[in-house]
């Protein structure tokens, strides 16, 4: 098992049966996350320091304007992408094994956390689980506290208030709060503004 097969049966959302191959391969794989996370969090860095530690973690490299206040906890990091100029605030926790695509310009909170495993609801078969990707749009605001869980897709300019528990798709520019997360407002964007002055003019 290597990273690119694995994220290959990931993006499957393929079954991994505890004790699997699949599952030794995560636990050997969290040892280097957490070796990189640790030199990130254990001192401190540059931002163009903790640039190149994110890059390394995710395997990609990050723009000039990414932006990171550790800590900062990831089990895997090699299924972790990331747009242009994006911030993430100090204490999050991403659970990346199933895939996570961040958009361009997103501001994320402090100690947010985006989760992308289900674990088996079977009390035999609970430590086996079932992956499902987190897709976040552009220009997505998610407030500190929150958590995305596992297969959410949340469209582009929305915003996620604090301490929301995101169970579903997330429309784009409409805010979100509360335990499970609704829709609460629907956000007017200049983008919008514009598109009616032309319509009009």
């Amino acid at each position: 098992m290597n990273s690119a097969l694995f994220k290959k049966e990931m993006s499957k959302q393929t079954y991994i049966v505890a004790g699997s191959k699949m599952h030794e391969y995560m636990h050997e794989s969290a040892e280097r996350a957490r070796e990189i996370t640790m030199q990130m969090n254990g001192s401190f860095h540059t931002a163009q320091e903790l640039r190149d530690l994110f890059s390394k973690l995710t395997g990609q490299c990050v723009d000039g304007g990414f932006n990171i206040f550790p800590p900062f906890f990831t089990d895997y990091g090699q299924n972790l992408q990331v747009g242009k100029d994006v911030f993430i605030n100090s204490g999050c926790c991403f659970q990346d094994q199933g895939g996570i695509v961040i958009g361009d310009g997103c501001l994320i909170g402090q100690q947010v956390v985006i989760a992308t495993l289900n674990h088996d609801q079977d009390p035999i078969s609970r430590k086996s689980m079932t992956p499902s990707p987190v897709k976040i749009g552009n220009n997505v605001w998610i407030g500190a506290h929150a958590t995305v869980c596992p297969g959410v897709t949340v469209g582009d300019n929305a915003i996620i208030a604090a301490g929301a528990v995101v169970t579903k798709y997330v429309p784009s520019c409409s805010i979100v709060a509360g335990v499970p997360a609704k829709i609460i407002k629907t956000i007017k964007t200049s983008y919008s503004d514009k598109a009616a002055r032309h319509i009009n003019e």
